[in-house]
């Protein structure tokens, strides 16, 4: 599998926010987009995951056969927001996630331990800490597969022991021949991961 971007454009309400950014990744490699504020890194996250059009180029993923036709049918989307609803309980939110999605890959609880919060599935969404409910939302990426996961600051909330959690599943992910793109002002703690760097000016972060 292989996912590229060629030539691509992002504009926000009509003004550009950059030109020609373009990138190839491999199956079990993670590309980081880094850069200070205001350089287009969740701009180029959303056209990647098809959530905003590209204003010139192109997107694709080679390899994905039937099952992942493209990139937006491969891929996990872990923004700014955890996407979930707080009046339902932790285990809710996963469970509705995972029969959404489709494609089951590990049940509510299993998740819930990967990320360290099985104790917590019957509270309230509503109820929990800022690193609990990115670390809830980071399950989500664990109970429906996708081959692609496209994190946009997924750190973000987390204490050490926490990001250091994170960055175990996102190795285990790769080792089975995943791909990350991870939009981050923060080190991951994954080895051999290719930097794109992006440059000055724009209007998203």
């Amino acid at each position: 599998m292989r996912l590229s971007a060629e030539n691509l454009v992002g504009e926000r309400g009509g003004e550009p926010v950059f030109h020609d950014i373009g990138f190839a990744l491999e199956a079990g490699r993670a590309l980081l987009v880094t850069g200070p504020n205001g350089v287009g890194k969740s701009t180029l996250l959303r056209i990647v995951a098809g959530l905003l059009p590209a204003a010139a180029g192109t997107v694709r993923l080679a390899g994905g056969g039937e099952a992942w036709p493209d990139v937006a049918a491969a891929s996990h989307y872990l923004g700014p927001h955890n996407a979930m609803k707080t009046t339902l309980t932790v285990g809710e939110n996963l469970a509705f996630w995972r029969d959404f999605l489709g494609e089951p890959h590990l049940a509510v609880d299993e998740a819930l331990e990967m990320v360290g919060l099985e104790m917590i599935a019957h509270l309230p969404f509503a109820y929990l800490s800022t690193g609990q409910r990115r670390r809830a939302a980071i399950a989500r990426l664990l109970v429906s597969y996708r081959p692609v996961w496209l994190l946009d600051e997924p750190t973000s909330g987390l204490d050490a022991a926490s990001a250091a959690q994170f960055a175990a599943l996102m190795g285990a992910h790769l080792e089975d021949g995943g791909l990350i793109v991870a939009a981050t002002h923060l080190p991951l703690g994954l080895d051999n991961a290719t930097e794109l760097v992006m440059g000055q000016g724009g209007k998203d972060g």
